[in-house]
């Protein structure tokens, strides 16, 4: 039975994220930025209820640009969660917009692509990351720069801070979980470590009881005088202590 219920709900996914593809196509062109935000929101929103996971959000969502939200990174599922509490352009690695379906929406909710195996093309992102953060955006990056198991924080790379610094911009720590809905304890089914497939992650996460994504959100800050790397190892305290925290 479990595996049928899983079954239906990647179905009903599969046609939500057909549903997504059809919108940004058909009606983004036409919608403001402000409407198209919250079209990513509801729409993102909508699928994590069609994966059956809840989503609680502790503290306070960025509320405007321009800002960077750095937080830990477990999953492929991190992206919808941040998504549906607030609207934001990830950084992301240039593969996935090459993936079927799921580059077309994720460079229609504004992604920035970076390509990894090009250290130089940490240069030209950053630029662009400038710019969006100038014209008011707020961009979310994974400053681990991979997923890990969530029993702890990887070291942060701080290439990407430069934007803010370059912008002016404050900085949002943020930290992210997943656990069952019903007890509360964390829940490995949506990880997405090292030789996991997407695909098998997916199914975990559909036939998985109900989960909650808690999402922790500390206050922005600016930079007050550190560099990159000083910022980085900061921010790396306050998104442990963010993960570690209890409600």
């Amino acid at each position: 039975m479990r595996s049928l219920s899983a079954s239906l709900r990647l179905l009903r996914a599969i046609l939500h994220a057909l549903r997504g593809w059809w919108i940004i196509r058909s009606r983004f062109p036409r919608l403001s930025p402000a409407e198209r935000e919250e079209e990513v929101r509801r729409w993102a929103e909508a699928m994590l209820n069609l994966l059956n996971v809840r989503l609680r959000l502790i503290g306070t969502p960025p509320e405007h640009g321009p800002l960077l939200l750095v937080c830990n990174h477990m999953s492929w599922l991190d992206i919808l969660t941040i998504h549906a509490a607030r609207h934001v352009r990830f950084v992301s690695k240039s593969a996935v917009q090459q993936w079927p379906l799921i580059g077309g929406l994720a460079t229609g909710a504004g992604t920035l692509y970076i390509e990894r195996e090009r250290r130089r093309d940490a240069v030209r992102v950053v630029h662009h990351m400038t710019e969006s953060l100038r014209a008011g955006d707020v961009i979310a990056v994974f400053p681990e720069g991979t997923t890990s198991d969530g029993r702890g924080l990887l070291p942060f790379h701080a290439n990407l801070l430069q934007a803010a610094l370059s912008a002016g911009a404050p900085v949002q720590p943020a930290a992210l979980r997943y656990v069952d809905a019903a007890t509360g304890r964390p829940s490995d089914a949506p990880l997405y470590v090292g030789d996991d497939s997407f695909f098998a992650s997916i199914w975990n996460t559909l036939k998985a009881p109900p989960l909650m994504a808690v999402v922790r959100f500390g206050e922005p800050q600016a930079a007050a005088g550190r560099d990159r790397r000083s910022w980085a190892r900061s921010l790396h305290a306050d998104v442990d202590a963010l993960r570690r925290a209890n409600d």
